[in-house]
């Protein structure tokens, strides 16, 4: 049976039970907000359900966010608890293959693909008639700064999250009349496990130290330092507030100034 809204905005993030996702929830939480959460992790999952808000203000299901089917089940099952939504939030996201475009397998760029751009359109098709029933509220995309420059030995990872910002923009657009707004967060080099798998494969195919390769990251950026996943957070805190009330279609870069990635 269909319950009326609890108390307090609710909030879907994708690809949740760590890092950014994580830390979202988090300060989500923090605010008072309803947060319902997926990922495929399930030992994280068994450990989010041991939180002490679970299923009073935290919500987490196992959902397989390139399979559409998943998201689809995932929605239905969740329309059964909420009847609307003030926000999705697009996190899900693979670093993808390493390596020259002629050495790629097909399917490593599928799956990149699938899970960094198609997996934003299954969550955000179902999310939109929750939001409008919301009569408002806010899409957030993850995308990268790599959506922003070329990155070579990277390719399916930079198409998927340009992808991305086109996405947030024409979408931007599209639901304006409908007072939902929508904007991309562009992280830079976050500090954490994926950043440093990033680093290894990469010092791998290019001959490199991955000491040597840090500090080639670093260097590419003005504060010459990496950003962590608490100041992603910091920024789609800001976007989902009152303050954030007339910024839409926008590209907002959390990555101590980017000048430069190769």
């Amino acid at each position: 049976m269909t319950q009326n809204k609890p108390p307090g905005k609710n909030i879907i993030i994708s690809a949740a039970a760590d890092g950014i996702g994580w830390s979202i929830a988090n300060f989500s939480l923090d605010k008072g907000y309803n947060v319902y959460l997926s990922d495929i992790n399930q030992k994280r999952i068994d450990e989010i359900n041991e939180h002490p808000l679970i299923n009073e203000k935290l919500f987490i299901d196992n959902v397989d966010a390139k399979n559409p089917d998943s998201v689809e089940k995932y929605f239905s099952s969740l329309k059964e608890r909420i009847t609307s939504i003030d926000a999705l939030i697009n996190n899900v996201g693979i670093a993808g293959p390493t390596g020259p475009m002629e050495s790629l397998s097909i399917s490593d760029w599928r799956n990149t693909i699938d899970i960094n751009l198609n997996s934003h359109f299954y969550f955000t098709k179902h999310s939109i008639p929750l939001l409008k029933n919301n009569e408002g509220g806010s899409i957030i995309n993850i995308s990268s700064t790599a959506g922003l420059f070329g990155f070579p030995l990277r390719t399916p990872y930079v198409a998927s999250k340009w992808a991305v910002i086109g996405v947030t923009k024409s979408l931007a657009m599209e639901l304006g009349e409908f007072n939902i707004r929508v904007n991309a967060i562009c992280p830079g080099s976050v500090s954490g496990d994926r950043m440093q798998r990033v680093i290894e494969a990469k010092a791998k195919s290019i001959g490199v130290s991955e000491e040597e390769l840090k500090k080639d990251y670093e260097s590419m950026v003005s504060l010459k330092t990496f950003v962590n996943k608490e100041d992603i957070a910091n920024m789609a805190l800001f976007l989902l507030s009152n303050e954030a009330h007339k910024i839409s279609g926008q590209v907002m870069t959390v990555d101590g100034n980017t000048e430069r990635m190769n």
